[in-house]
């Protein structure tokens, strides 16, 4: 069946009807796997797109029960979401599915796991598919930010942030107005990092600047267990005491980035992490295992697939071509 789109015998964002199907066990087991054993909102989202989708579409083709769920119909499964899916997601679907089944196997929901044995589609990446900007045109697209309303002061201090720092875009919304803080005379950041871990760093001299004046004239300083960075009331244009979310920084890059006249395309939130990071790489006394701390990485191979100074040495080999 297309995977695009198929309808479901009885299913809810909770409980697909194969669960609802195999018992009340079932069904308890399969809500603590994503409240109990998955901490982080992001990871618990996607496991939960992608258990949904491959147990009603079990229900579509005629799976009746959890243990007929067998290695051959997991794998036609998986070939089908090649099709439409990259090989990224793909593999996060199916670890998130060999997860779920370890679950149920632990708590003898089923016999077995039919995706012990099932592979994915292979998948290597050296360099990120993230689009990054050239330092020039990142400091341009900041700079260009109207300063004159706290919507632009905001703007210009999540943008830097994400910049300056390396944060991620999850990290950055989580950050509470405590989190930035003066030490050794200067502010510091308190990062919200993946597994509840918290990351502390210095202040870029500009970045320090659009965090002072963004939080002076939105009268931050007196909430420091507020978030940081707000929504923008429509009615009075004033900050409200929303949390942003990433769906709304996004929109707000894409119009920033749109009106500086960057032309770079599919700019995202990921673009000024990864902005960032290269732009430190580029100096001459810059080192990975600092880039790579700085990130919050566990690994520095996951430094350098965000690092692109090649992508700026091959223009300059190309643009030597005499023709």
């Amino acid at each position: 069946r297309d995977l695009h789109s198929f309808p479901t015998r009885r299913s809810s964002d909770l409980e697909p009807g194969l669960i609802a199907d195999s018992g009340d066990d079932a069904t308890t087991r399969f809500l603590e796997f994503f409240a109990a054993t998955i901490r982080n909102k992001n990871t618990r989202e996607a496991y939960a797109r992608a258990a949904r989708d491959f147990l009603c579409w079990c229900d579509v083709i005629g799976v009746s029960d959890l243990n007929a769920i067998t290695p051959i119909i997991v794998a036609g499964y998986i070939e089908q979401l090649t099709e439409i899916k990259s090989a990224p997601t793909v593999k996060q679907h199916l670890a998130a599915l060999r997860h779920l089944f370890d679950w149920f196997v632990r708590w003898q929901i089923v016999k077995s796991n039919p995706l012990a044995n099932v592979r994915g589609p292979r998948h290597s990446s050296l360099q990120g598919k993230t689009p990054v900007l050239l330092a020039n045109d990142a400091r341009n697209l900041i700079r260009s930010i109207p300063t004159g309303t706290i919507i632009g002061l905001r703007d210009r201090a999540l943008i830097g942030l994400m910049t300056y720092s390396f944060a991620r875009i999850s990290a950055a919304l989580q950050m509470n107005v405590k989190d930035v803080f003066l030490k050794h005379h200067r502010l510091w950041l308190r990062l919200h990092e993946k597994g509840g871990k918290y990351h502390e760093m210095p202040c870029h001299h500009n970045l320090e600047v659009y965090l002072r004046e963004y939080i002076a004239a939105a009268g931050l300083s007196g909430s420091p267990d507020d978030p940081l960075f707000r929504t923008i009331d429509r009615s009075t244009k004033a900050l409200s005491t929303t949390r942003l979310q990433r769906a709304e920084a996004l929109a707000m890059v894409k119009r920033r980035a749109r009106n500086a006249g960057v032309e770079t395309p599919g700019i995202c939130n990921h673009t000024f992490r990864g902005s960032g990071i290269t732009s430190y790489l580029d100096h001459p006394d810059a080192r990975l295992e600092v880039a790579q701390h700085m990130a919050g990485h566990a690994d520095p191979k996951t430094t350098r697939i965000y690092d692109r100074r090649q992508e700026i040495v091959t223009l300059d080999e190309v643009e030597r071509i005499g023709i």
